[in-house]
């Protein structure tokens, strides 16, 4: 998401303190009505949508702002979530359960298809204006632009679901983790060391800062909450998703599965792909979306940053989009989808929740992501975007 995207006026006018309570109401009627799990996944979604609106936390923005800029705050905001969410993970993911429950880490396979896909996603991501969990955030914030992405988003993910097999055959190694690899009494302080040597590099070349503090008064309700506080927030909630449902946050697979269902309702056959012939796969088509956790968690983020963005006073949406914007937001939707897939996962599955789990693939896929936002920058002139 971009940060003027989620800049916060505490100014709301009565009819969006009605709209506020709707959305409150109609998330505390899904709390009730989903079965506990689920419903606890929700009101999780829900939070992180208000703690990405309110803290300006992006991704597209973040990267951008470094390489065209040098200002590394916001950057230096997500290497403190990753250590805290390390931290949070290790204790959990060594033990291999939580409250009786097994949990399994964020972790994937190095390969061709995760180089391919992070690029294709970093250049998405600037295109399209907005990353997977912007892209869900500016939509319940009222962003008409970033709705046009999410359905191209759907579409990029089931593209590439059906092309995944293909991608998977090519040169890949096993999952590796640093934790597999030498344990979790130095993969936790070995990636620590990681990334208190990069915080080091961008308060040295960057300049980037990060004071910590509380939101005070109305920031509560209304924003603006410091980014530091707000990412720290976001570690709690990807270690609570762990432990709720026994793996980590993530965000893209529901928009493969809404791809898929509506290309069923359209007359696809899902036995024609060897991806949705699997049994998981298989069981997902055939239920409701509201049984797939990771479709619950999307619905509440949305949702979330509704009820933030209303009772802050931002919600404000508008259809006076630019048409070399519109076919920007249409094809960066398509790509980050596309290389979603490939890469298992976007800024959330396979960076936060990937490096959070000590993944290689989670370093890997933001070196690639990096690269990728280099080209998009390039990219957003012919669109006529502000870099």
């Amino acid at each position: 998401m971009t940060s003027a995207a989620c800049d916060i006026a505490p100014r709301a006018q009565p009819i969006q303190w009605v709209l506020a309570a709707s959305g409150f109401g109609l998330l505390l009627l899904g709390t009730t009505v989903l079965d506990g799990r689920l419903g606890l996944l929700l009101l999780l979604g829900a939070v992180a949508g208000v703690a990405l609106l309110h803290g300006a936390i992006g991704f597209a923005s973040a990267y951008r702002v470094l390489l065209t800029r040098g200002d590394g705050d916001a950057v230096l905001a997500h290497v403190l979530m990753l250590a805290a969410a390390t931290v949070l993970f290790a204790p959990v993911l060594a033990q291999g359960t939580a409250f009786g429950q097994p949990v399994v880490g964020a972790v994937a396979p190095l390969g061709v298809s995760v180089v391919v896909g992070a690029l294709l996603f970093g250049i998405g991501m600037q295109v399209g204006g907005a990353c997977a969990s912007g892209c869900l955030c500016t939509t319940g914030g009222g962003n008409v632009r970033t709705l046009i992405v999410l359905p191209a988003f759907c579409v990029g993910a089931f593209w590439g679901s059906l092309d995944l097999d293909w991608w998977l055959a090519l040169p890949a190694a096993e999952n590796l983790s640093l934790a597999g690899l030498f344990g979790w009494e130095i993969a936790l302080p070995l990636q620590l060391a990681v990334l208190a040597a990069i915080a080091v590099a961008l308060r040295r070349r960057a300049g980037a800062t990060l004071p910590f503090r509380l939101p005070q008064g109305r920031q509560w309700l209304t924003g603006p909450w410091p980014p530091a506080f707000a990412v720290g927030l976001l570690a709690v909630l990807n270690w609570a998703t762990l432990v709720v449902a026994g793996h980590p946050w993530t965000i893209t697979w529901a928009f493969a599965l809404w791809g898929a269902k509506a290309a069923q309702f359209l007359g696809w056959d899902p036995a024609s792909s060897g991806f949705w012939n699997g049994e998981f796969q298989q069981q997902a088509l055939a239920s409701s979306v509201l049984a797939d956790p990771t479709s619950v968690m999307d619905f509440g983020l949305l949702l979330g940053a509704f009820i933030a963005a209303t009772a802050a006073g931002t919600f404000r949406p508008s259809l006076r989009i630019p048409p070399l914007s519109l076919a920007a937001a249409v094809i960066g939707g398509l790509l980050m989808g596309y290389g979603a897939r490939l890469s298992f996962g976007c800024n959330i599955g396979a960076f936060f929740s990937g490096v959070a789990s000590t993944s290689l693939h989670g370093w890997l896929w933001i070196a690639m992501a990096v690269g990728g936002t280099w080209v998009g920058i390039r990219l957003r002139r012919l669109f006529g975007l502000e870099e």
